[in-house]
């Protein structure tokens, strides 16, 4: 693979993961088609508060997207696909990876770059315990998503299944790793109270809001109210969100709190969510007035984990929700409700067709290796 070798002094951040095609199905009939992957989610949050970053993201000639951050193009190679399944019978989704891209690899980061942060986000395997060290070389603090760390895929179905993450062949490297996210059904792989020595872990719990773990302390941060039309990338618009926090200067609880504040918009949505102007406008203000630090640097993500709430945290977050509220009604008046789940979405990055009021008889390919 051939990458640009020049420095990229322009972006503060590095975000590695590779997009993907996903397809949402209920009973076996696909309801939406849309971009997906952690990259494409975590992009919509960092370009909506105006965070720059360089991308590695790698795709087949088959990837069907327009997007602000273009991907690798391997040639030999075909792009990562999800099958989403929900069911009368089984109402939590079941994940089965149909196709899976290239790995991306040391050699595909830019030689020479320095980046203030970094973004490990893998989601089908493709990020490798060099590529991380390597990330870990060039950022100076690097926040990592579990999943692409322990996630594993049945040979027959492509059912996503867990591994350990002391067997994972990345536990090494947690002690140069500044946050470590994990979902509550992942947290149950990788020894939290071992793991709270050596980096600091935020744990999401849906809709109960989230809880930030480090070695010395630990605090339990409010969720958002949302109406849910598809969970998928609702974490990865929470790691954006926080880690976006973190990079302005937030202290770790305000930017957990602005995390929550974007997994609740990611699932109003289907794909990566369409993030009002207006609304984005109003949140850099508040960010703006709860900075701790101009930017934050490894020697100072201790000072940052101040695990209680200040007199005026219940501000930020009635600040947020009036924010929301004002948006929310805004955009209705106007014809397009950001909640809307009847009518085809044009978002920023998918086009996503939405039937969840009346299914759309469409079965499955039996073909794994063919393009829905």
């Amino acid at each position: 693979m051939v990458t640009d070798s020049k420095p990229i002094p322009n972006h503060r951040g590095l975000i590695v993961g590779n997009y993907t095609h996903d397809i949402l199905l209920h009973n076996n009939n696909i309801i939406a088609e849309s971009l997906g992957g952690a990259a494409s989610f975590i992009s919509t949050v960092l370009d909506s508060l105006s965070l720059p970053f360089h991308l590695i993201s790698k795709v087949g000639p088959d990837f069907s997207h327009k997007t602000a951050h273009l991907p690798l193009v391997v040639p030999t190679s075909q792009t990562t696909l999800f099958h989403a399944h929900f069911g009368s019978n089984h109402p939590d989704r079941i994940l089965r990876r149909v196709k899976s891209c290239d790995p991306i690899t040391p050699s595909d980061i830019p030689a020479g770059a320095r980046f203030l942060f970094g973004m490990a986000v893998g989601v089908a395997g493709e990020i490798l315990p060099e590529t991380l060290e390597r990330m870990l070389e060039i950022c100076d603090y690097v926040f990592v998503d579990v999943q692409g760390l322990i996630r594993r895929f049945e040979d027959e179905d492509g059912c996503v299944r867990h591994v350990g993450l002391k067997e994972s062949g990345f536990f090494h490297l947690l002690p140069k790793v500044a946050f470590l996210k994990a979902s509550e059904d992942e947290a149950e792989f990788i020894d939290l109270e071992e793991v709270r020595k050596w980096c600091c872990v935020v744990v999401t719990h849906g809709k109960d809001g989230c809880e930030v773990f480090s070695k010395d302390g630990c605090l339990m941060v409010d969720p958002f109210e949302a109406c849910q039309v598809d969970p998928t990338g609702a974490g990865d618009c929470f790691l954006g969100g926080f880690a976006a926090g973190i990079v302005k200067g937030l202290g770790v609880y305000d930017a957990a709190l602005l995390g929550n504040f974007f997994g609740s918009l990611a699932v109003a949505q289907v794909g990566p969510p369409k993030i009002d102007l207006n609304l984005v406008q109003v949140v850099k203000e508040e960010m703006n007035k709860r900075k701790v630090h101009d930017s934050p640097c490894l020697g100072k993500i201790n000072e940052l984990l101040v695990f209680r709430k200040s007199h005026d945290q219940d501000q930020f977050y009635k600040s947020l929700v009036a924010a929301k509220d004002m948006i929310m009604c805004h955009t209705q008046k106007n014809g397009w409700n950001l909640l809307s789940s009847s009518k085809e979405v044009e978002q920023n990055n998918v086009k996503a067709k939405l039937v969840l009021n009346s299914v759309q008889q469409e079965p499955i390919p039996s073909v794994v290796g063919s393009e829905p």
